[in-house]
Formats: structure tokens, C-alpha cells, sequence
């Protein structure tokens, strides 16, 4: 079988530099998809629906495995974004406080010669210690976390704000749970390591 092409269905630099991990050549593309929960949907539900629509909407590159992720962070039953500005950001943070938020990644692999989809939801806990309003403004200002999910970036300065992380991969926090797609790939019959 000729190798396929793989495809991340994201521009996320963060998820980006997550794949290159995997040492494997990959192209980048955007898709564009309304992300706009369903009435009575799930969180759960929701982001593996999103993952499938983003890889279902870049799905015209020949003989490619797509990759389509989504990510959403639920504290006290609310589903929380990226909070796009400062204030935003400090609301969150100090809603986050000294709890637990479980971030839900949806991911998918479509394979585009038999539009066939795998697809799972990774869980990722985030304990958050007490934060002083000193704290949280010092953080944010530091980082800027501003397009990530949860204001924070567990790659950066945020390790700072946790006490415990529990997960089974914590690249699943960043947005793209490896060890979960390296075995969706296998599912597919492209194995990461044959093709090193």
C-alpha cells in the first residue's frame, strides 16, 4: 500500500507540536465547521461529534488518515472555552479554584479511501490549588493563556496552579491525546513506529 498522507484537521500550534512527537510528516488544515452544541447534548457527546465533523470537513486529501480533535473543560457541570481576554481568563481561573475541572478531548481518525471513522473521548482531571486573586492575575499576565481552553497552559507556568493531574496521558490536556491516537492509527493499519 502506497503510505498515506496524514492530515491534522486543526491549526493549533499546541496540537501541532504534539504530532510532530510522533516523527511521522503530516500536513495542517483548517476546517471550518459550526461548533455550536446540540440541544441535550453532552459534553462527551459534543466533542467526539465535533472531532468526526472537523476530520469529515477536510476530508478531499487522497489516500490520508485525518485527524479531527475537539476539546472542552466542565467545572461544576458548566462547559467552559477559551476565554479570549484577561478578564475572562480571571474568571475562570478563579472559578476553578481550589476543584477539580476534567477536560474531555474528542478525537477521530478518518480514513479518507474507505471514509472509514475511529473515534474515542479522553477524560484529563485537573486539580487546581487555592489561588490568590494575586496569583491568578500573576499567571495570566505571565502567560497570556488567552486561546486555551481553561486559561491556562499545563506546558508552561500553569503547573504552578495544580496540585494533582490524573489522566492516562497528559498530552490529552494540550488537546491531542497521543497514546490514544497512535492506537486509532493501528486500528487503520498504519503503525507510527514502521513508519519511522
Amino acid at each position: 500500500m502506497a503510505s498515506r498522507t496524514i492530515v491534522l484537521g486543526s491549526t493549533s500550534p499546541f496540537r501541532k507540536a504534539l504530532l510532530q512527537k510522533l516523527n511521522i510528516p503530516f500536513e495542517c488544515a483548517k476546517p471550518n465547521i459550526d461548533e455550536t452544541a446540540h440541544k441535550g447534548e453532552s459534553p462527551i457527546e459534543l466533542v467526539e461529534r465535533l472531532a468526526i465533523e472537523k476530520a469529515q470537513a477536510i476530508s478531499n486529501f487522497p489516500n490520508s488518515l485525518i485527524i479531527g480533535s475537539d476539546q472542552v473543560a466542565l467545572c461544576d457541570d458548566e462547559i467552559l472555552g477559551k476565554p479570549h481576554n484577561f478578564d475572562n481568563a480571571v474568571k475562570q481561573l478563579t472559578k476553578f479554584s481550589g476543584k477539580a475541572v476534567t477536560f474531555y478531548t474528542g478525537l477521530c481518525v478518518l480514513d479518507c479511501s474507505t471514509n472509514k471513522v475511529h473515534s474515542l473521548v479522553e477524560p484529563f482531571t485537573v486539580h487546581f490549588n487555592q489561588l490568590s486573586q494575586n496569583e491568578i492575575e500573576n499567571y495570566i499576565k505571565a502567560e497570556e493563556p488567552y486561546n486555551c481552553a481553561g486559561s491556562f497552559k499545563s506546558e508552561g507556568l500553569g503547573i504552578c496552579l495544580f496540585n494533582k493531574l490524573e489522566g492516562e496521558d497528559p498530552n490529552a490536556l494540550i488537546g491531542l491525546p497521543l497514546i490514544k491516537l497512535v492506537s486509532l492509527f493501528k486500528q487503520h493499519n498504519f503503525d507510527v513506529l514502521s513508519e519511522q
